[in-house]
């Protein structure tokens, strides 16, 4: 089965692109499961959303807790579910980097070793002014959804996404899709990228 992160800042496009990248895969006639962080469909997703969206170091503590378990509850379900050619995972490890820089590293190497990782891992990158200008157009706001934090958040996840393909989403979204297809074509056939 083909593993396929997705991650980045909020408003990076992550949803956007890991869409396309899903429609692109069922175009082939493979089947694709879809999984964006945190979910929905059980308690841990939903408490998850539920602290992102108020204020507080409790709140935080609980948004990190509740969104590794819902991560944690997709890998035990889908990674090596027979049911699927491809599973595409949005928001995974860089979760991290919302938590302080040394936890956030140590945490970031220990989950690298015990999760599964894949040389499909893309890190959608945007400046913090055009993540938070994008984030300003929804109606719900989360609670790291500032100039001050995006900025943290973003110095922390490159220096922790070194060996990822890590793409500047500001251009528009037909271009990334682009040059997002065009590492998976490469990485399909097995070439170096």
């Amino acid at each position: 089965m083909r593993f396929i992160v997705i991650d980045g800042l909020d408003g990076a496009g992550k949803d956007t692109h890991a869409k396309l990248i899903k429609k692109r895969y069922e175009s082939m006639g493979e089947k694709v499961i879809y999984r964006s962080h945190p979910e929905n469909d059980n308690p841990y997703g939903r408490r998850a959303k539920n602290a992102l969206l108020k204020k507080g170091k409790i709140n935080h503590l609980k948004a990190s807790i509740y969104y590794a378990l819902d991560v944690i509850r997709s890998l035990h379900l889908y990674y090596r579910s027979k049911e699927a050619d491809t599973l595409i995972f949005v928001r995974y490890l860089m979760g991290v980097a919302y938590l302080p820089p040394k936890i956030a590293w140590i945490l970031y190497h220990i989950f690298s070793l015990i999760f599964p990782t894949t040389k499909y891992m893309f890190f959608l990158d945007v400046s913090p002014k055009e993540s938070l200008r994008r984030l300003q157009e929804r109606n719900e706001h989360e609670m790291f959804e500032n100039l001050e934090d995006l900025k943290n958040v973003r110095e922390k996840a490159l220096r922790l996404a070194r060996d990822w393909h890590i793409i500047n989403t500001e251009d528009n979204i037909t271009d990334v899709q682009k040059k997002i297809d065009k590492i998976l074509d490469q990485l399909d056939k097995g070439e170096k990228v």
